[in-house]
């Protein structure tokens, strides 16, 4: 009995250690990271997708499916969605649920596979710029290459990709003569080789090609992606830009901080938040920002014009800092300095003497020699005289006048050190100067 029992338990426990594998093999189950691909392109969509595949590669995922239904959008920000798919070594499908267009056409052929769903459609891809008209040579050439290189690395046509960015190339058989862009409809792309497949939905995708038992993990939005989503896209940047510097134009006539100086704080936070997130600034862009209004802040109360400037330049580099696309935030801040250079005068001139806020910023009242108002001695012997600066003029200085040194101002500009100048109006003791422009010094 006791040899039996002993041999017993050894089979027993070598059927168990031989059972072991079999048991975590089949209990290991397959992993599906779902990537949904909506609304417009643009880079905090290029900042989810690019934490998206991280994670998916961290926990050891087998497969990525987007989940594309876009309009398209920014072509770099596309340019960099597509070269985060080729650059994973997890499979990639690209699921079109209803639109992939101009930019997202260019992501799904970035995938391994395509497989769309009835009545979907795929291409139109022109690259147009900020105004809706077809960008510049370069620009176009750019993206014709991009077109072709996405369809020959996944052993496509190049073709078919070319007509959905150029419009001269002729299919009359897909319905895209000459004068009209490539778009694909499921039937179509299957028959050019552009789809894998046509399915219902995620599951019979999933079921077809494998993975109808996987885990299905399916990517969110955060709230802060969300936000910087929207704080980073091409029409709501310069509308922050523009509220940030009327808001701190209008803060500088203030004598205290308040209104118009939040808002425009607020406004070029959420700028940089917003870049913040989405990965296109680091902290070196806020610092510098930092630094220029501090430089300009400075300048209010030290005299030269120098840290002004300076800190003029900072600020401005620190928006390039914070972004990949130099045209784009060029423009954005040219709308941003007419915007504040324009509103500043239309409420100043109009609404200043209405509005109880503007009551500090626009002096209603002068006083002048017309109306009766002399400090001291009245200087008007020196009424058309000429003289010469003896200090730099920023508006005030001295001005040597038959060998009488005065105190004077300019009428506005800055005037240097040794230049002619002419006495144009005395009120009191207020000596106003200009520039002798047609006499040497």
């Amino acid at each position: 009995m006791t040899i039996k029992r002993g041999i017993w338990i050894i089979s027993f426990v070598m059927a168990f250690i031989l059972l072991l594998p079999f048991h975590s093999i089949s209990a290991e189950k397959q992993t599906v990271y779902v990537i949904p691909v909506e609304e417009t392109v643009e880079k905090g969509l290029l900042a989810f997708i690019n934490r998206s595949i991280t994670e998916a590669e961290e926990q050891g995922a087998d497969l990525i499916v987007l989940d594309i239904n876009t309009p398209g959008g920014a072509v770099d920000a596309a340019s960099e969605i597509g070269k985060q798919l080729t650059s994973t070594e997890l499979p990639v499908i690209a699921f079109v649920n209803k639109n992939a267009l101009s930019a997202g056409a260019y992501i799904a052929l970035n995938a391994d596979e395509i497989y769309m769903t009835p009545g979907s459609a795929m291409g139109s891809a022109a690259v147009i710029d900020q105004e809706g008209n077809a960008a510049d040579q370069k620009a176009q050439s750019y993206w014709l290459s991009a077109m072709k290189s996405a369809a020959e690395q996944s052993g496509r046509n190049p073709e078919y990709a070319l007509a959905m960015a150029d419009k001269d190339i002729d299919l009359p058989d897909l319905g895209a003569g000459k004068g009209k862009l490539l778009t694909l409809t499921p039937e179509q792309a299957l028959r050019v080789k552009y789809s894998e497949g046509t399915v219902a939905n995620l599951d019979e995708l999933l079921q077809q090609v494998g993975y109808a038992n996987a885990e299905v993990k399916t990517m969110e939005v955060t709230f802060a992606e969300k936000l910087a989503r929207f704080l980073t896209h091409p029409v709501v940047v310069p509308i922050l830009l523009s509220i940030g510097s009327l808001g701190l134009i209008i803060e500088l006539y203030t004598p205290t901080f308040g209104l118009a100086g939040s808002m425009g704080v607020g406004a070029l936070l959420l700028f940089f938040y917003g870049h913040l997130v989405a990965g296109l600034a680091g902290m070196e862009s806020i610092i510098l920002f930092s630094i220029g209004i501090l430089l300009v802040i400075l300048e209010l109360f030290v005299a030269g014009g120098i840290l002004g400037i300076i800190g003029l330049g900072a600020i401005v580099a620190s928006f390039f800092m914070a972004t990949d696309n130099y045209m784009l935030m060029g423009i954005s801040l040219l709308i941003a300095i007419v915007v504040a250079i324009g509103g500043a005068f239309v409420m100043m001139k109009f609404f200043g003497k209405r509005l109880s806020a503007f009551k500090k910023i626009v002096l209603k009242d002068s006083m002048n020699t017309e109306s009766g108002y002399v400090s001291n001695h009245n200087r008007k012997e020196l009424l058309g005289k000429e003289g010469l600066t003896i200090t730099p003029l920023r508006p005030s200085g001295t001005v040597l006048v038959d060998e009488e040194y005065i105190d004077v101002v300019t009428e506005g500009s800055y005037l240097p050190k040794d230049v002619k100048v002419k006495v144009v109006k005395v009120e009191g003791s207020r000596v106003v100067v200009r520039k002798l422009t047609d006499l040497k010094k």
